[in-house]
Order: C-alpha cells, then sequence, then structure tokens
C-alpha cells in the first residue's frame, strides 16, 4: 500500500521513513553529522552539479530532516517540502525564493505582528513591495494585481483576531493571474486543514506551535504542491540564467526533478547560501510530536469549543472571538475549511476594557503567560503589548486588532480546571 492511500493519522507516524538497513532501528535516528564522506571526487563532483541527489553537508539536507520533510509533504499532500530554523525564516524564504528587487506581492493584513513587520518594514530593504489588503476582500486583493505582482500570501486563520481566509477565493485569483498562492498554515495544521486541497501551492507552518506541542523547539516548515507552473517569464529567478549554477534555469533545466524546482531551488540557493538550517536534533523532536498531532489536536480543539462557549455566557466578557462558534464572522468559513475543529486559539476581551485585560493576564493561575501558541499547556497572551508591539497604529488597525484583546491558546488540561481558572481570574474584573 502506498503511503497516499494511508489515512492522515497513518502518515504522521510512518510516512517518509525507511528503516535504516545497517542498524534495523525502527525509531528514526538522529544523524549529528556535519557533513558526509564522498565515494570518490566524481561523486562529489556530481553532486555539487546536481547530476546526482545526496548527501553533502549538513546545512543542506540531513537524513533527519528529510523524514520529517516527507512526512509533511505526506500530510499535506504536497510534492516535497524543506525544513529550516523557524516558521519566520520559512516565511521570508519562501517569498524571496520567488520575489526579487522590483517585484511585489499582494499580502492579507491580518497577519502575526513578526510577519507584519518583516512585510511592512524589512522585505522593502530588499526592494519587495507587499500590497496589503483586507482579509477576504476579493475586489481588493484583484485591484492589488498588477504587472509587477508575483504571488498572494495568506495566514489560513489570522493571528490573533482568528479570522478564517477563503482560500478558494484567493486561489481562483491566483489562477486567473498565474501567481502562487502561499498560505501560512501554522494555527491550522494538516489534521484541522491541508490548504493544497483548496489551491493553495505552498504551505508553510512554523513547527515550533502545535506540530512540536510541548514548546521546547524552533523550526519552520516549507511545502511544496509542485504543480505550479513556472516557466512564465515574469518569474525571473526560475527563467533566467543562474550564475550560482553555470547559467541553470530552474523552471526548464531540472529533467525529472522539473515538478519541485521551488523546493530545489529553496534548497540550494536559500539554504545553502544563506544558511537558516534546522538542525537535526530538532527535526528529531518534531518528528516526535508529528506522531501525536492527530490525537492531540482532538482534545486542543474540543477544550477550545468548550472554553469558547464558556465564555461567550460569561457576564464578565465583553467580546470574543471563536470561529467554531456559530455568530462568529468566520463561522461559515470554519464550517467549509475546519471541519474537524476550529483551532485551539480563543480571543476575547473582559468588560473594562484594558485594565481588566492586564488584570486578568496578570492573576490567572494554570495558564503560561508567554509569547507562544500550541503547547500542551494553555497559554495567555495580552497581544497589544507583545506580539504586535512593533506595529504602527495603522498597521495595528489593519490587522483588526482590538485593544483589550486576550489571546488563549488552550492546551491539553483536563477542561474543568481550565475553565475554572479563567472564571476565577474574570472575578477579578
Amino acid at each position: 500500500m502506498s503511503e497516499k492511500q494511508y489515512h492522515l493519522d497513518t502518515l504522521a507516524i510512518h510516512a517518509g521513513q525507511e528503516i535504516e538497513p545497517c542498524t534495523m532501528a525502527r525509531a528514526v535516528p538522529i544523524y549529528r553529522t556535519t557533513a558526509y564522506n564522498f565515494r570518490n571526487v566524481e561523486h562529489a563532483a556530481n553532486l555539487f552539479a546536481l547530476k546526482e541527489l545526496g548527501n553533502i553537508y549538513t546545512r543542506l539536507m540531513n537524513p533527519t530532516n528529510d523524514v520529517l520533510e516527507k512526512r509533511f509533504a505526506a500530510l499535506e499532500g504536497g510534492a516535497a517540502a524543506l525544513t529550516l530554523s523557524s516558521g519566520t525564516a520559512a516565511v521570508f524564504f519562501a517569498l524571496t525564493n520567488i520575489l526579487k528587487a522590483g517585484d511585489e506581492f499582494v499580502t492579507a493584513s491580518n497577519l502575526y505582528g513578526g510577519t507584519m513587520t518583516q512585510f511592512g518594514s524589512i522585505m522593502p530593504q530588499y526592494g519587495i513591495t507587499p500590497r496589503f489588503t483586507t482579509v477576504n476582500d476579493f475586489q481588493a486583493v484583484e485591484a492589488a494585481v498588477n504587472a509587477k505582482t508575483r504571488a498572494i500570501f495568506i495566514e489560513t486563520i489570522g493571528n490573533p483576531m482568528l479570522d478564517v481566509a477563503d482560500i478558494e477565493g484567493y486561489a481562483k485569483i491566483a489562477q486567473k493571474h498565474n501567481l502562487p498562492l502561499l498560505a501560512d498554515a501554522t494555527f491550522t495544521p494538516p489534521p484541522v486543514l491541508r490548504p493544497i486541497k483548496y489551491g493553495a501551492n505552498i504551505v508553510i507552518h512554523s513547527l515550533s506551535k502545535w506540530i512540536g506541542g510541548q514548546g521546547t523547539g524552533i523550526g519552520g516548515i516549507v511545502v511544496d504542491d509542485g504543480k505550479f507552473d513556472w516557466t512564465d517569464p515574469k518569474f525571473a529567478l526560475y527563467n533566467e540564467p543562474d550564475t550560482g549554477y553555470h547559467g541553470l534555469r530552474w523552471a526548464h533545466d531540472l529533467g525529472a526533478l522539473q515538478p519541485l524546482a521551488f523546493t530545489l531551488r529553496l534548497r540550494l540557493v536559500g539554504l545553502r547560501n544563506q544558511g537558516p538550517a534546522l538542525a537535526p536534533d530538532m527535526a528529531w523532536q518534531f518528528l516526535q510530536g508529528t506522531e501525536t498531532l492527530p490525537i492531540r489536536m482532538e482534545r486542543h480543539n474540543a477544550n477550545a469549543l468548550k472554553t469558547a462557549q464558556f465564555l461567550k455566557k460569561h457576564p464578565k466578557v465583553a467580546w470574543l472571538h471563536y470561529p467554531g462558534l456559530e455568530g462568529d464572522p468566520s463561522y461559515e468559513l470554519a464550517k467549509k475549511y475546519l471541519p474537524n475543529g476550529a483551532s485551539s486559539v480563543v480571543v476575547f476581551g473582559p468588560k473594562g476594557g484594558v485594565a481588566s485585560s492586564i488584570k486578568i493576564v496578570d492573576n490567572i493561575k494554570l495558564f503560561s503567560h508567554l509569547v507562544n501558541v500550541g503547547e500542551a499547556k494553555s497559554v495567555i497572551t495580552f497581544t497589544g503589548s507583545t506580539t504586535h508591539s512593533q506595529l504602527t497604529e495603522e498597521e495595528v488597525r489593519a490587522t483588526g486588532l482590538k485593544p483589550d484583546v486576550v489571546r488563549l491558546s488552550i492546551g491539553l488540561e483536563h477542561i474543568d480546571d481550565i475553565l475554572g481558572a479563567l472564571d476565577d481570574a474574570l472575578k477579578l474584573v
């Protein structure tokens, strides 16, 4: 039976691994090596000339990382994947694997604060221009596309206000203009959503969140559907000769590997020459999380839904967003894209505004006060002074961020303990 015939729960445990023949070890080994021996000079030359695939140096590839990459390609229904040092690096290098100075991309504005800063403050330093549009405003997206546009970027669920992106709506525009659609799916790992199914070409994850699940490592991954046509001349990085590879044209000269042009270029240009490599120890750590990801997401999502239902009825809560609740602005989209659970993040504002939000965050028990999501432990964050603190007032308005927002990442504790901690904190306001 091929891997494509297995259910996702099975792929999360088995995909990508071939038993190592020397030792027959069942668990994936950690290959702690900087470099790899060559059989001879010809073998080395063939590897560097891309005439033969194989291990050269762990900045480029590592057998432990390779299992994680193959596993996520299988989980997302993609053709290939590449691990990087962080989710932020994954976003940056995925985009700069397409765009060069003078190019533009269209993006939704309801993004994680670090991504907003990367796009608004750092990308322009490289001569790359983002065009921000309100999420799911497809008239604005169409208006933002022009002759310089090379990609469309979205988050499947916006961080932190939890707007669900209409992926098929974005994919329709992307296909009309022959643009790749990139989706940061950090809030929706594969048991929750598979964006490629709905038209995304490139899927990005922070491995540090639900995939790792324990808050013990930093990493990112980029998954390529292997179907986008890069031969359109507007993609200069793929059609003009690459002087770093003796005139190789990435969209034309890869032979049988041509469907993997995006991933190969990302590995052999971005990763090789700029070095955002994921350590094999971290890849192994994320493999452990991946094995239990489907069953953990069931508990995360179930706890989050019960938490949202509890807060919606609480007399001390002024407003609440959770896509899985009827009446939420994203409820209909969540029913379409997230039938297995609407993620495990809940955001709300208490009566009394910012002062009450701070009192809750400073005094709540059980919840960890930190800037992460997706851990086994429940987490609380006052986002206005942390994850989005670098943004200008205009950028904050564009994200839809409310000044009193409290972000909850609901963990795996017993639901009665989670609700008890929230109730006790809300009594203080």
